[in-house]
């Protein structure tokens, strides 16, 4: 995911790198990155201090005998979501109308303090931010009834179409723009989801990951863009170059930070984000839905998810809709495929300065490119990941400590960011916009090309990497 501080500018109609970078005390204070992390570290210690300082008595002994001992968050009857319902909905909300009401208050209070202190309009999101809540708390609702959830019809499709009908029928308001924060939500989440992959299975998983993310991801780059400029004739050699990173790097970020690299034009960029987002929706449903009629290993299809839906909120949710499992292997492989967006859009600069323009007078292009573009959040996700893997590992307790914090409340917060996350997308993608753009077809019929590429690709090395030669390493 980009970092907001370091989004391209542009000039008449073409996208650029800034002139100036922020220090990195500015960066780390006002920039969406920076800001989830500092999100979910607020929401972790206050998670895990309320469980810390609820323990029962003689925890330490009991836990050292042997003695099975039972430890609950004080937060779990304010934090929750809208439960299971047959026939009356206003069942699913009864049940847990506290913790419904508890979430959005933290939230809003959470996000609210981060974008005053970012200097971004605190009341208008503050304004906005209750009917989105209450659009994902509909969502979340009608995934909860009986015959639905018999069918496996997760929150995410649902939260997904509740959009979808606003943005495609009366249109977005405008007043909920300020609280349609897509990558916030997801990004703070990812965060979030870091305490729950102990440091020995993000190892685990990452060398794995490494290989699925690493070396199909650029060989589908570079495919598609050879492909578009030698069997397509896309005339234009930015527009190919967006839509390649795009589509195999990691959807609206990478192509921000390649348009910039490259100096595409913003209708380029658009177009390329538009088919990014139309076929991240198509995708984060269809997908699991063959992976389940396949009967796929939960591991295998979350590694198949992260290295081939481009947005990582969509990938998370993918994932939670096979499982825990696999969406933890998923969001990995997706955090280490995040790490190729600075790396990407340094390599495309310097080839579009020495090939493409071949202009001396071009700035040049430094190797500091590649941590102004590099995903912060995934630093929160790491260091979360080895703070609560020493914590676990190290407290007497600690197990039962940090699964009681997740259980109570984290896990909780990180399904609600996630649902607000895709109501978001649902209410930011109008396809009707889309379809100007694609006259003549091009585009389009190299993302489906690409993108064909990529899933066939990905799913060999993802087989070969997860179920062949990494299969007993990556077992839980």
């Amino acid at each position: 995911m980009s970092n907001e501080s370091s989004e391209p500018q542009t000039s008449g109609n073409r996208v650029e790198l800034p002139a100036e970078r922020p220090s990195l005390w500015v960066d780390m204070r006002s920039s969406e990155d920076w800001w989830a992390v500092w999100c979910a570290i607020i929401l972790l210690a206050i998670s895990f201090g309320a469980v810390w300082f609820s323990q029962p008595d003689g925890l330490a002994e009991k836990w050292a005998s042997g003695e099975e001992v039972k430890v609950v968050s004080p937060l779990a009857p304010w934090i929750a979501k809208p439960g299971k319902w047959t026939e009356n909905p206003m069942d699913a909300l009864s049940s847990n109308f506290l913790g419904i009401a508890g979430a959005f208050v933290i939230i809003a209070a959470v996000f609210g303090f981060a974008m005053g202190l970012r200097g971004k309009p605190a009341g208008d999101f503050l304004r906005a931010f209750p009917f989105v809540f209450l659009l994902a708390t509909l969502a979340y609702t009608m995934a909860g009834q009986s015959v639905i959830k018999a069918y496996n019809l997760e929150y995410a499709l649902w939260a997904l179409l509740v959009g979808l009908v606003i943005s495609n029928t009366v249109g977005t308001p405008v007043f909920l723009k300020p609280a349609i924060l897509t990558e916030f939500f997801i990004k703070t989440g990812l965060v979030l989801l870091g305490a729950e992959v102990l440091m020995s299975r993000l190892l685990a998983l990452g060398l794995p990951g490494i290989f699925v993310a690493w070396i199909v991801t650029p060989v589908v780059l570079i495919s598609t863009y050879i492909f578009g400029q030698k069997v397509l004739k896309i005339p234009s050699k930015s527009l190919n170059m967006v839509i390649s990173a795009d589509m195999s790097v990691c959807g609206v970020s990478a192509a921000i930070a390649t348009a910039a690299a490259c100096k595409a034009k913003k209708e380029e960029l658009s177009l390329s984000i538009g088919l990014s987002l139309s076929f991240t929706v198509i995708m984060m449903v269809v997908l699991p839905a063959i992976i389940k009629a396949t009967g796929m290993d939960p591991i295998l299809g979350g590694a198949w998810l992260g290295g081939t839906i481009d947005s990582t909120g969509a990938v998370a949710a993918a994932g939670a809709v096979l499982g825990d499992e696999a969406l933890e292997v998923a969001a990995t492989v997706k955090m280490i495929q995040n790490i190729l967006i600075g790396v990407t859009a340094f390599c495309v600069a310097i080839y579009w300065v020495t090939y493409v323009e071949r202009d001396a007078s071009a700035p040049r292009v430094g190797a500091m490119e590649i941590w102004y573009r590099f995903p912060k959040f995934v630093l929160g996700f790491v260091g979360m990941s080895i703070l609560f893997s020493v914590l676990y590992s190290t407290l007497d307790g600690g197990p039962a400590l940090v699964d009681a914090m997740i259980k109570g409340s984290t896990k909780t917060l990180r399904g609600w960011f996630f649902c607000l996350a895709f109501v978001s997308i649902g209410l930011e993608t109008n396809f009707r916009e889309l379809l100007p753009q694609l006259k003549g077809g091009k585009p389009l019929i190299l993302y489906v090309c690409g993108q064909s590429l990529n899933l066939i690709l990905t799913l060999l090395m993802a087989w070969l990497m997860f179920k062949v030669i990494f299969v007993d390493s990556v077992s839980p």
